[in-house]
């Protein structure tokens, strides 16, 4: 073959890869819009979840819902249609949770809307915390403004609320961000083998800053009732004071003072539970030893699929679509003729009878 026919052939060979790269890039971009076609009408049209659209910018709950001034009432377990869910039902009713979001007025149509219809439709009540007030939402206003430097502000008071508004409505508290996804079921299966009379608080364990310790803000903390009632004292006798905009870390210096302990949310196999970061992170990556991740964790961390238990709480950093997709996965996806690979033992607290699992 002359060097003129193996330039032409070189050529024709660039051609056919531009072609290539052209299809594969038109390839995506119709999965990608037809992924997202799916997921809106998995938001919009889905029977059972919480928002059903009413014009521009208004919403309305559905029947298993009652709105009280800001906080949105859960009226019973939401569960699909012929589904086996009497252990979560009954857990449902005997240990409460109360989820509070921290979001912001940016955020209140985007990112707090998609909590409001995936995983919130699972804790007994729900209060979106923001700067300002929105009935659209809702979402409480808090008067502290905006910006990392007001988060732990807005936890202060956030708190006071929750404890003022509704602390006989719930037994357990959690605090997340608007860009966390919380399996809240599986958070319910932690706290049953706890009493809320304890004064402890659960989530990811870090071990820096604080002597025993601080609970990432990321992937979520819940405080039992205990917790939060001494928690919101400690201010009016100033043991605890706004100490730092680090909201985490500032909380667990305060937790420390009060004698509230950090509790242990891993599953019997000591995976974790709790996550402050997205889930590929976590699956996928394999973290250096001078990473932040690996030298900060209280626990030493485990890496690929054994990082996670089967049936963890939370995941950070999760946008929009990642949340409904993850809300798919969790509650609906379910491959046929397998039992549970993880079968930890049943709840201890508050199940009458025996508890089939």
């Amino acid at each position: 073959m002359s060097p003129g026919n193996k330039e032409e052939t070189g050529g024709e060979r660039e051609v056919m890869k531009s072609h290539g790269s052209r299809c594969l890039f038109f390839l995506g971009f119709i999965v990608g819009s037809c992924t997202l076609y799916l997921l809106q009408l998995v938001w919009f049209e889905h029977p059972g979840l919480i928002l059903q659209p009413q014009g521009a910018g208004n919403t309305t709950l559905s029947k298993d819902w009652r709105a009280e001034g800001a906080a949105l009432i859960n009226l019973r377990h939401p569960k699909k249609q012929g589904k086996d869910s009497h252990v979560a039902d009954e857990l449902y009713k005997k240990v409460r949770i109360l989820c509070w979001v921290m979001t912001a007025p940016k955020n209140h149509q985007t990112k707090a809307l998609h909590v409001k219809a995936t995983w919130s439709r699972r804790c007994n009540r729900v209060v979106f915390m923001s700067s300002v007030n929105d009935p659209n939402l809702p979402a409480v206003g808090l008067g502290t403004g905006e910006g990392r430097h007001k988060l732990y502000w807005k936890t202060i008071r956030a708190f006071h609320y929750i404890l003022e508004k509704h602390g006989d409505e719930a037994d357990w508290f959690l605090k997340a961000d608007d860009d966390t996804f919380v399996a809240v079921d599986n958070l319910r299966w932690i706290l049953s083998n706890h009493t809320p009379a304890q004064p402890v608080y659960f989530g990811k364990h870090f071990k820096l800053h604080v002597k025993q310790g601080f609970m990432s803000g990321g992937a979520g903390y819940v405080l039992s009732k205990e917790a939060l009632q001494r928690y919101v004292k400690a201010f009016s006798t100033k043991m605890c004071t706004h100490t730092s905009p680090e909201e985490d870390v500032a909380l667990a210096r305060c937790m420390e003072k009060i004698g509230v302990r950090p509790g242990d949310s891993r599953d019997t196999l000591h995976r974790d539970t709790f996550h402050p970061l997205a889930p590929e992170f976590h699956l996928t990556r394999k973290f250096d030893k001078t990473h932040w991740y690996w030298m900060e964790n209280f626990h030493r961390p485990a890496e690929g699929p054994q990082c996670c238990s089967d049936l963890a709480v939370s995941f950070h950093y999760v946008d929009s679509v990642l949340m409904q997709t993850l809300e798919y996965f969790t509650n609906h996806l379910r491959p046929w003729g397998y039992r549970y690979r993880y079968r930890p033992s049943p709840p201890l607290v508050g199940l009458v009878g025996p508890v089939k699992t």
